[in-house]
């Protein structure tokens, strides 16, 4: 069955018995399972990646790595064996090192494209479900609502108002209407073909239900992308101009290298021991894991993203998180819970409360705190009936509905809603007074849809009873639905809706807004005998209002503290919303968001301003209310033309343009379409604004980490150059020989680098302004700090080599072994201790804790280690040529590689204190 055919040209019942698909319950879960395993899933063709021994190869073809490779075969051909097998060694060491980070960084970013699957909702065992769109098989049932990235090839089997844009497949960007009738000619276009929804195509409008026919690489989408070629991944903007800066090095070391190499053969020293020394200072001077660092840099923190809820789908944004300076969020369900629970009604003039918590239908109706009467329940059991009718929201629990609910059967587990969280509270309220939609519908069977969008900001059913009369029930904002009506129902009456009636509507909706209360207004029309135009403008108008219902959806706590972090981090908030200005302004107020001058403007404001005003007010103003998904970009380009680097949340198919404008555009994980989530940089699974503000933390995180490892590689690179350079130039014999070159290169450049990845934010991070995205890498005085560091690590090894070259008598080996054992300890050390210093730029070790992150100290105790085999195993002497050290040259040699830490630690225990109490005292002593 991943059958392919003229589905089109087939009725409804034809294809669902070709399909063995039961239109009421769709699949079961076992014949599910059982053509999943038969047909695979529903994926197209990925091209083959790479395999793990590839990819190891692949750690042998680096230039410099070639070239050490050659100067082995060199070394063995001329008797230098043990040599050769050591640098052999080192180099498998070292490509064993890259593969591992670059296999790490393989995974995460599968681990990633799993995580940013699309979904799709399917009926299976009569249930609907939410599965990965992978899962589908031939003869799935699948749901379709506005805003759907439809997820495999669909006979449409039910079509409300459903309308889907196929520009994808047919270039026409139209959006087409669809039906549910076969089409009698089976050769059909796919323009044509109005039955049908394809893979990669979305709803624009309405809703509907497809049973699929084809999927994976059999759909049309899958024999497009047969043809179609690979497009690879490209880097960062940081990861180009790191290797930008690693070509420059690369000629600059090259050329040191060269004139080290000379300069020795010159002066008497072995042309093939130049020539070694050369290409291994080349190897050790060279930043080339620099690139892989980064990589596994970004990999480890997009993982901890994972970890905190956002999802990164592009990696430039999480360099553009430590940019941002406005995040533009959506109110309901971002900066709030998203659990909507009706608490006031307005019907008959009067107010009702409503009590109860979340999605639990229990709760009583009160009037001045007394349960109603009969003829109070009157009108409240008009709008419980649009409520319910003009709804496709579901209540669950477990597999109870709400009428086993009411008629007493209970279940364990906790009421969820499945649809949109407000017409959620609306089936709570209904279910609370004992109103169900489908004991309605049996009764009155809803004829056709008119579904809400942001434009008309309303939705309307209509329902037609067994006597032919046709009702249509209407719901929506109370501004909207008020200019619609002309009459409205007091007390079982419908009597002319006057301006008196009107503005006692409006007192209660500003009352209720005041209170943040979102409001809905409820309405009806009985409509004319044979009426037929069943459409907007027909439709909805000579309403009967009935009332409102005020419902509160509180701001996250989560939230308040994210909005406060977010002020001290230099990056404004803004909300923005459709809800009534006085609504959105008391939970901005609420939130923090709102604190003294900021301002709030509604969407009819926005449309009387031109470009040019919006960008001259847009830093000014807190919160957009009443707006529609169309202001949202405008709002985004006036940001940027302000210069702002610019966040902005979205979740409706309307708003994938403004989320695709942003700097970082951000996608709701469960309540956003497919559209607007493939639009987006990242998505928040759990639709939180404290995961934003979570996301930018780990954002400034991750960059002031990869400036860790450029501080750390390049000021060590420098201090190894510096230290064969200067002795070169000197006439002293060479410092190092090319073994232990390698070896500090192998010892320094990878445990502890790449531990410097796993360091936690600077506790200041969200306290500093947002960094400008052209900043230089080496901004801040980095690069003074690597120069200085570099040229202080190069001189204190030369200066280790002349002590121990002149000062101290050898014992235990030659003068010269005695010399280069004690810089080669020195050297290694001086760059184990310096790791510490590089934990931040803005703290001391003696501040953060030697301990904070442990894997940072397991590398360096692992590294010191390995350098003491070196030294003491026997057989490990004679390959690195080195001798055992005493107490008094160890002492040299740690005092050397570790005098600038302790000297902070003087500073930070002793010195500090004491200048501290000095400035409280004359500020004392000045008052």
């Amino acid at each position: 069955m991943n059958p392919s055919g003229q589905w089109h040209s087939l009725d409804l019942i034809e294809a669902t018995t070709k399909l063995g698909t039961d239109l009421r319950k769709g699949l079961s879960s076992k014949e599910a399972t059982r053509r999943l395993e038969q047909y695979g899933p529903n994926q197209l063709a990925e091209p083959t990646r790479i395999s793990p021994i590839k990819m190891f190869i692949s750690q042998f073809k680096d230039f410099m790595v070639l070239i050490l490779l050659t100067a082995t075969i060199i070394s063995g051909l001329l008797g230098e064996v043990a040599d050769a097998i050591t640098i052999l060694a080192i180099v498998v060491l070292n490509a064993t090192l890259g593969f591992i980070q670059e296999y790490r960084a393989e995974k995460s970013m599968e681990a990633l494209k799993k995580l940013t699957a699309p979904e799709a909702r399917v009926l299976r065992d009569g249930l609907e479900k939410k599965i990965p769109a992978a899962d589908l098989v031939p003869g799935d049932l699948v749901n379709l609502e506005t805003g759907d990235r439809i997820a495999a090839d669909l006979r449409l089997t039910k079509a409300v108002n459903l309308e889907i844009e196929e520009s994808t497949l047919t270039g026409e960007s139209i959006p087409v209407k669809k039906r549910t009738d076969k089409l009698p000619d089976p050769e059909s276009g796919l323009g044509d073909r109005r039955n049908m929804a394809y893979m990669g195509t979305v709803v624009t409008r309405g809703r509907g239900q497809g049973l699929v026919v084809s999927t994976g690489m059999h759909t049309e989408m899958g024999q497009i992308a047969a043809i179609m070629q690979t497009v690879g991944e490209e880097d960062t903007p940081l990861q180009k101009r790191l290797e930008q800066l690693g070509k420059i090095l690369v000629f600059l070391c090259l050329g040191i290298c060269a004139v080290v190499a000379v300069t020795g053969i010159w002066r008497g020293e072995s042309p093939m021991q130049m020539f070694l020394s050369g290409i291994s200072l080349a190897v050790a001077a060279i930043p080339e894991g620099l690139p892989a660092i980064v990589t596994i840099a970004l990999a480890i923190g997009v993982q901890k993203m994972i970890r905190r809820q956002a999802i990164v789908r592009k990696l430039p944004a999480v360099e553009t998180l430590g940019c941002a300076t406005v995040i533009c969020s959506d109110k309901t369900g971002t900066l709030t819970k998203n659990e909507m629970t009706v608490r006031q009604i307005f019907v008959n003039g009067q107010t009702i409360q409503v009590t109860g918590e979340g999605y639990e239908p229990r709760g009583e109706f009160e009037l001045k705190g007394k349960p109603l009467t009969k003829k109070e329940r009157e009108g409240l059991d008009k709008l419980l009936k649009i409520a319910a009718m003009c709804n496709n929201a579901q209540l669950k629990r477990e597999k109870l509905s709400v009428k086993d609910w009411i008629t007493g059967k209970k279940g364990n587990r906790e009421w969820s809603i499945s649809g949109d969280p407000t017409e959620g509270a609306l089936v709570v309220l209904t279910a609370k007074g004992g109103v169900t939609q489908k004991e309605l519908e049996k009764q009155e069977p809803r004829l056709t849809e008119l579904p809400f969008d942001s434009e008309r900001k309303r939705m309307s059913v209509v329902c037609q009873k067994d006597n032919g009369q046709r009702t249509a029930y209407v719901k929506g904002a109370p501004d909207v639905i008020l200019d619609l009506c002309d009459y409205i129902e007091l007390a079982g009456r419908v009597v002319r809706l006057t301006n008196e009636h009107k503005d006692l509507v409006l007192r209660h909706n500003e009352d209720m807004a005041r209170q943040a209360l979102r409001v809905l207004a409820f309405a009806y029309r009985e409509l004319p005998p044979n009426f037929e135009e069943l459409e907007v403008d027909t439709v909805e108008k000579n309403l009967v209002f009935v009332g409102l219902a005020g419902m509160l959806d509180p701001p996250r706590p989560s939230a308040i503290r994210a909005v406060e972090l977010s002020q001290a981090a230099g990056i404004k908030t803004v909300m923005i919303t459709g809800d009534h200005q006085v609504t959105a302004c008391a939970i901005a107020r609420e939130l923090g968001i709102i604190r003294g001058k900021e301002q709030s403007v509604t969407g009819k404001e926005l449309d009387r301003w031109s470009d040019e005003e919006l960008a001259k007010r847009v830093d000014d103003i807190a919160v957009y209310a009443r707006v529609s998904p169309k202001h949202k970009l405008r709002i985004v380009r006036a940001l940027k033309q302000r210069g702002h680097i610019t966040a902005m949340t979205g979740d409706g198919v309307n708003d994938a343009p403004a989320v695709k404008e942003a700097d970082i555009g951000i996608a709701m994980g469960r309540t956003g379409t497919d559209v607007t989530k493939e639009a987006s940089a990242m998505v928040l699974a759990d639709d939180n604004f404290a995961t934003i503000v979570a996301a930018v933390e780990e954002g400034r995180a991750i960059y002031d980490n990869i400036r860790k490892f450029i501080r750390y590689l390049l000021a060590c690179n420098t201090g190894e150059v510096l230290t064969m350079f200067l002795g070169t130039l000197m006439g002293l014999p060479l410092p190092l020989l090319p073994i232990q070159m390698l070896w500090v290169n192998l010892v320094t450049d990878g445990l502890p680098a790449i531990a410097l990845g796993l360091e936690n934010a600077d506790p200041d991070v969200m306290r500093r302004p947002p960094r400008h995205p052209r900043e230089s890498v080496f901004s801040h005085g980095l690069g003074g700090k690597i120069a200085s560091r570099g040229a202080q690590i190069g001189l204190v090894t030369l200066l280790v080599f002349l002590i121990g070259l002149f000062l101290l008598p050898a014992r235990g080996g030659d003068q010269i072994s005695q010399a280069r054992t004690m810089a080669f300890c020195t050297l290694v050390f001086c760059q184990l201790f310096y790791v510490f210093d590089c934990k931040s730029e803005h703290y001391s070790v003696f501040e953060l804790g030697f301990f904070s992150n442990p894997y940072l100290v397991l590398a360096v105790v692992c590294s010191a280690l390995m350098q003491l085999t070196v030294i003491y195993v026997p057989w490990l002497q004679n390959v690195f040529h080195t001798v055992p050290l005493h107490p008094l040259q160890w002492t040299i040699c740690l005092v050397g590689g570790g005098w600038q830490t302790v000297m902070a630690g003087i500073y930070y225990w002793v010195i500090h204190p004491i200048r501290l109490k000095f400035v409280y005292l004359r500020v004392h002593h000045s008052r």
